[in-house]
């Protein structure tokens, strides 16, 4: 593995200019084989409590003191952002796609500890599709990693078809839910995630969509809402992103017990949007959304 250089960051990337640089050095960025060999520190940050509530509540948590498992990420947005417009990383923001999203913790966070975050990209390789990458974030308490998240982006291009996905069957729905038009502005609000595609349906044309889409990592932390006190204490919860969420919509929500965790999806009828599985730690990892559900006889049961 190529030795990484550490940039300690004295505050928090601003945003604003983040999207700026990368508007405009779209055009410059070509792709290319390698990722940059940089590492993002940004040391010892305070949760902002108003900003955890406010996540809370877009979200559809209860408001608590022990951060969601998805808050961390958002709180790496702006590193994860910082680094992907860097002069060496190859890929322009514009048109990458969220394929998938796995978050390990050991450990709930609390908002009185003070977590220090690192992010670097990794694991550069053909898909089927173009080429895909990982950017990892991490979080430690007290020189402890406690939480890592991993995302993978494909930029679209070449590449060889694959497979078709062989479809299952969907699940009886656990609940129906309505999203409403303003979500994709709600959740940029407090995520800092002001993708165009996210806000307005004009801006949403602009990249192929008919309707503004919702952020794949709101309907993530939505799907963890549901479930909410029933996640294990550590565990890991792996999500793979399909079909947007065109906005408004009404979407079902499935959620089963499987191999001592739980396994979920998304659905608008029979289109998926996200599936994906939670496994307490310790146990045996599985394909996001593949995981087998216990015998129950005799019962009824981004794109950037």
């Amino acid at each position: 593995m190529t030795e990484l250089t550490s940039i300690v960051l004295k505050s928090v990337p601003n945003l604003a200019a983040a999207y700026a640089t990368a508007v405009l050095t779209a055009p410059a960025r070509r792709g290319g084989d390698r990722l940059p060999d940089l590492e993002l520190v940004l040391p010892e940050l305070a949760v902002d409590r108003e900003h955890l509530a406010a996540y809370h509540r877009v979200c559809g948590f209860r408001l608590a003191d022990e951060l969601p498992v998805t808050y961390p990420h958002v709180l790496a947005f702006p590193l994860a952002m910082r680094l992907m417009t860097d002069r060496a990383f190859p890929f322009p923001l514009p048109g990458l796609v969220h394929l998938r999203n796995r978050i390990t913790w050991l450990r709930p966070l609390h908002a009185a500890e003070r977590i220090t975050f690192r992010v670097r990209a990794e694991e550069l390789a053909p898909h089927e599709r173009g080429t895909r990458f990982d950017v990892v974030a991490e979080a430690s308490v007290a020189g402890e990693t406690v939480w890592t998240g991993r995302s993978t982006y494909l930029r679209r291009g070449g590449g060889r078809p694959g497979r078709p996905e062989r479809r299952a069957s969907p699940p009886a729905p656990t609940a129906v839910w309505r999203v409403p038009e303003d979500i994709g502005r709600r959740y940029a609000a407090v995520s800092g995630d002001r993708n165009p595609i996210h806000l307005h349906p004009l801006a949403a044309r602009l990249f192929g969509f008919r309707r503004a889409i919702a952020h794949g990592m709101w309907v993530k932390a939505r799907c963890l809402a549901a479930l909410e006190g029933r996640l294990p204490e550590a565990g890991t919860v792996d999500v793979r992103f399909k079909l947007p969420v065109l906005l408004p919509a009404t979407v079902a929500f499935a959620a089963r017990r499987a191999d001592g965790g739980w396994s979920f999806e998304v659905r608008d009828g029979g289109r998926p949007h996200l599936s994906g599985t939670v496994q307490p730690a310790g146990a045996t990892p599985c394909p996001a959304g593949r995981c087998s559900a216990p015998s129950r006889r005799g019962s009824s049961a981004g794109r950037w």
